[in-house]
């Protein structure tokens, strides 16, 4: 984690967690072949209508860190997404399991989102069929 993440005491600061969740959407589709610019191209926009971060343990500055992403669900006009931020090397060393400061799994936060489809006009629209939830 980068240093402008932090709060004075070193520790991710809460307005740093939405853009790594960003990120981590970006990158899971860009995996399926596809990219928010070539969706956007054709007029499909996903836009966040709700999202919820439970932070259960510190992110340190200068922690490596894992954003794990899969979609968990949705409709036809929605995509809801689901995240474990994970510590991954903290200190230069994998983390301790027994640290009380890093969970066993090393997940230190669990965040929910859900995109809405919309068009060019800010109105609701149908996601393309490959794009849709199964």
């Amino acid at each position: 984690m980068r240093y402008a993440e932090c709060d004075p005491m070193g520790v991710a600061h809460h307005a740093s967690y939405a853009p790594w969740l960003e990120h981590a959407r970006t990158e899971l589709l860009r995996d399926s072949g596809q990219t928010y610019e070539s969706l956007e191209r054709a007029g499909v926009f996903l836009v966040v209508t709700k999202l919820e971060i439970r932070y259960r343990r510190p992110i340190r500055y200068d922690d490596i860190i894992e954003v794990r992403t899969r979609v968990e669900g949705g409709s036809k006009v929605r995509i809801k997404h689901e995240y474990e931020i994970a510590v991954i090397e903290r200190a230069g060393a994998t983390p301790d399991p027994a640290d009380p400061a890093i969970s066993p799994t090393g997940v230190v936060c669990a965040a929910t989102t859900t995109l809405a489809c919309v068009g060019r006009d800010g109105r609701p629209r149908e996601l393309p069929d490959w794009l849709v939830p199964g």
